[in-house]
Order: C-alpha cells, then structure tokens, then sequence
C-alpha cells in the first residue's frame, strides 16, 4: 500500500493516550469515545500485570489476524509484525473508507492490487493478503517490528508502527497461545441463540482443521480458545473450556474447571 499523506483518522478514533509504566509492566489504552462497559472495557488481553483493552470488534479482528497466521505455519513476529500494522492503520476496527480509496483492517487499498472492496472489508482475506506481502519482504524475520510492517504497508509515516510494538507483542503473546487464558470477554448473553455450522465454518477457514473435538496441543489449544471468546458474541457461544479452565461472557477472566480435557469445549 502506498500512500501520499498519512491516512485522515475519524474523530472517534483520532485521540489515543498510551501510557506505558514499566516498574509495574502495565500497559493501558484509553480512547476517546470508545464504547465501554461501565465496569471497564468488554474485552482485556492480559499478560500478568500488563493488560490492553479491547472492544468486542476489535477482539474478533486481532484473534483472526493471528489465527491466519498461526495457520500459515508462521512465526508469532509476524503476528506481532500484523497486529503491529492494524493497531496503526485501524486500532483494529474493520474501516469501510480511508485516504484515498483504503480500506478495513490494514487500510489496503483495492486500485494496488490488493483485492476487491469485498475481499479487503474481509478480515481473514486481508490478514492473508498482509502476511503474504510479509512473506516476500527479505528477511522480515530479523526486522524490528516497525521495519517489517513498513516494508509491507509503504507509509507516508514509516515510523508510526513502533508505539504498537507493546501492544502488539502483548497481543500476540495471548493469541498465539504463548500465555495461557490470556483473553477475556464480558457482555451480556444472547438470548436462546444456539451454535450452528456456520461457527465450524468459520473455524476451519481462519484456525484450520482440526481444531474442535480432537486433542490438541497447550499452544494450539489457546490459539482457538481465544478465537472463540473474541468470537462468541458473534456466535452465541456461551462457554469455552479447555486445560483446566472455563471461560463464560459474565466475566473477562477465566476460572479454574474440574475438566482437564486436551479438547477444546464449547456450549
């Protein structure tokens, strides 16, 4: 993607304090207008004391990122390098406009040759489309997190990806299944809704198969239970449980649980 001039935020998402105390390894995000539970934000990730808050959309949007490429059999740098990306070209909310004709997630841009409107305004497509420009860049791999982001975006601002570096690493630590129940979400149920096929569609295209039903490994395990607590309000999901620990909407943290199963559970 390349722009002439860095890309015009909307006023909601225009003022953003960062706060970043290191004798206490707290990171907090505060936005302007940001949409909040009286009680803090809907969603947290969270690596002992350090938390980054999270609306449900944005949940949904980061636990794809790095689902996609935890599927791609890539590295968590990359995730890191992606979420890194979409923290400044989105906050990782999927954007119907943009400088110039960019959209969603990574701000791509449908004239250079990213995709159709409707395959960018896709998260799983755009996620993919990032990691395979990540893939050719010469040794991402050894890049500093801003660097291999800049290789693939071609900002006017080279260097705005660096103050989501904590984030982003924070992120993906929880999302890659590095930490343990490291992502929660609180909001209220929905109803009787129940869960169809269209949730193990959705799984199998962004965590790939097998995922559900089958024994799987610590890492791998926590990749998709996170992906389906930043997904369960989407998809009425009312319970996850896995290694020892149970997830329900009526909190953002995990509680221990009698069932110790290598499977993924969910209701």
């Amino acid at each position: 993607m390349v722009r002439s001039a860095r890309r015009r935020r909307r006023p909601l998402l225009v003022a953003v304090v960062v706060i970043v105390v290191l004798a206490g390894a707290v990171i907090s995000v505060r936005r302007a207008g940001s949409r909040q539970h009286a009680s803090g934000p809907p969603c947290e990730a969270s690596v002992g004391k350090a938390s980054y808050p999270l609306s449900i959309d944005q949940a949904a949007n980061a636990t794809t990122i790095a689902a996609v490429g935890k599927q791609l059999g890539l590295p968590d740098h990359a995730v890191t390098v992606a979420l890194a990306a979409a923290l400044q070209e989105s906050e990782l909310h999927n954007l119907p406009g943009g400088d110039l004709d960019s959209l969603g997630l990574f701000q791509q841009r449908p004239s250079q040759g990213w995709g159709t409107v409707s395959q960018i305004m896709t998260p799983r497509y755009a996620a993919l489309a990032f990691y395979r420009h990540l893939a050719v860049v010469r040794g991402w791999q050894v890049l500093s997190v801003t660097d291999a982001a800049q290789a693939v975006q071609h900002s006017a601002a080279p260097d705005a990806y660096a103050q989501w570096e904590p984030a982003a690493r924070l992120l993906a630590e929880v999302l890659t299944g590095e930490v343990a129940a490291g992502l929660g979400c609180h909001f209220p149920k929905s109803g009787s809704r129940t869960i169809d096929g269209s949730l193990t569609q959705a799984v199998t295209d962004e965590l790939g198969a097998p995922a559900l039903g089958v024994a799987v490994p610590p890492a791998r395990g926590w990749t998709v239970a996170s992906w389906l607590v930043g997904h369960a309000q989407q998809y009425g999901i009312k319970s996850v449980v896995f290694s020892g620990q149970r997830w329900t909407p009526k909190g953002r943290t995990w509680k221990t649980d009698s069932r110790g199963s290598p499977e993924i559970q969910i209701a």
